[in-house]
């Protein structure tokens, strides 16, 4: 989803996309995803995933665009 943009998700890397979520930091962001926001099902639709997992995921994306 992050690849293309798909439902609204910020792409990976657009720095324009990402300035207001990251206010949320890494820790807000973790939290969205493994709940779940707006048309991203809970843990991104990787059930498997664990929240450590997640969280190194987002770190990694905010990462992108810093």
């Amino acid at each position: 989803c992050h690849a293309a943009g798909v439902a609204g998700a910020p792409k990976l890397g657009d720095k324009a996309a990402w300035a207001p979520r990251l206010a949320a930091g890494v820790d807000g962001l973790t939290a969205s995803v493994v709940k779940g926001k707006g048309a991203m099902p809970p843990k991104g639709g990787a059930m498997s995933a664990s929240d450590a997992d997640i969280k190194a995921v987002v770190a990694y994306m905010v990462s992108t665009v810093k």
